[in-house]
């Protein structure tokens, strides 16, 4: 009987990137918000990679059976959030479960699941009748977080379905149109937003209209990106960070934090440990033989892409701040685990790839 090697348990490359970008945040984390914050988030990574390597011995034909029961019951976890959902600073997105989770951020798995399961034996690509199914999943799921209220993180759920349909192979006419008709009813989308939501928007446009409230954490984004400088102030000696100038800084701003301190060398090595992860998740995903799991590793792979992207925009001021954390290097739980299992799919394909079917 033949040895199973490391790679039959995991993709060691995989692994070690995850691994180097883990501890580069922790790093980074313990200069934003102390030991205290990093040891509860070594907790969280330490459960998500547990996870991870146990959903990597599962193999993919089990994701495929069973997605359709797991995306089910994360939409009642989304309904049970408005009537039972914890309200925090006017907005319900937490359940209390014995332990507080978010199943909003259990959707940017489910979600690119399900659609990816829709197409899973359609001709590529898909015809009207799939594609409508598709739609239909995503607007449930987007409504349902928008009713949160989560602007920021009911779009970003949508794009992870949307990412599934373009990788299905969908005309450009169709990706144009749809762009445009976006295009055409954002004066809808902007009449049926929150007030707050609205100040978001303004606030982007011109932050120093005001500075001392609404437009104050984008300006003191900026200025602890531009402090840092090419080689940064040096680890804890960010006077933005440390002096509490710049509110959520282990959280949504924390790469202000990384600007701040470690300069554009700092953040360039971000950087390229976040794009050697997406190559080789990419190059997985390459290898899959199958449909559903050719798409369902694009597609994380797309939207880990766009949330690093808006988190970047976003304390840069290109984007406006819709409160998107920094993947594996901001603090919070639901987030790391929910990455964390989603790195654990694409290694299930890496590691039964000879075992998956044509």
């Amino acid at each position: 009987m033949n040895k199973r090697r490391i790679s039959d348990w995991f993709d060691p490359v995989l692994l070690l990137l995850i691994l180097a970008l883990l501890g580069y945040g922790l790093v980074v984390l313990y200069s934003a918000g102390g030991m205290v914050l990093v040891e509860k988030q070594a907790v969280r990574i330490g459960l998500g990679l547990f996870a991870m390597l146990f959903i990597a011995q599962i193999r993919p034909e089990r994701f495929e059976q069973f997605t359709p029961i797991i995306f089910v019951v994360s939409v009642l976890l989304l309904v049970a959030v408005l009537f039972f959902g914890i309200t925090v600073k006017g907005a319900k997105r937490w359940l209390d479960l014995g332990i507080s989770i978010q199943p909003s951020e259990l959707c940017k798995i489910t979600l690119p699941m399900m659609v990816a399961w829709i197409f899973r034996h359609a001709a590529l690509p898909p015809d009207w009748k799939h594609l409508a199914g598709a739609l239909l999943v995503i607007g449930m799921c987007t409504g349902l977080i928008y009713q949160q209220p989560d602007l920021g993180t009911s779009i970003l759920i949508a794009l992870s379905g949307l990412f599934v349909i373009y990788l299905a192979g969908i005309s450009w006419k169709l990706i144009i149109g749809g762009g445009f008709l976006a295009v055409l009813s954002s004066p809808v989308v902007w009449y049926f937003m929150h007030e707050y939501q609205k100040q978001r928007v303004l606030m982007f446009l011109n932050p120093e209209a005001d500075p001392l409230n609404r437009g104050w954490n984008i300006i003191q984004s900026k200025i602890a990106i531009g402090s840092g400088g090419m080689t940064g102030k040096g680890w804890q000696q960010g006077s933005q960070t440390q002096l509490d100038f710049l509110p959520e800084h282990s959280t949504d701003f924390i790469l202000s934090v990384l600007s701040e301190e470690f300069g554009f060398i700092g953040v360039a090595l971000l950087f390229v440990l976040y794009a050697m992860i997406i190559m080789r998740c990419l190059f997985i995903a390459s290898q899959a033989k199958n449909t559903y799991n050719r798409l369902i590793c694009g597609a994380l792979t797309l939207i880990l892409f766009v949330y690093i992207t808006i988190n970047a925009g976003m304390i840069s001021g290109v984007f406006p701040v819709v409160g998107v954390p920094l993947p594996l290097v901001s603090y919070g739980g639901t987030s790391v685990l929910t990455l964390l299992a989603s790195f654990g799919i694409i290694m299930s394909v890496y590691t039964h790839k000879k075992l998956i079917q044509q």
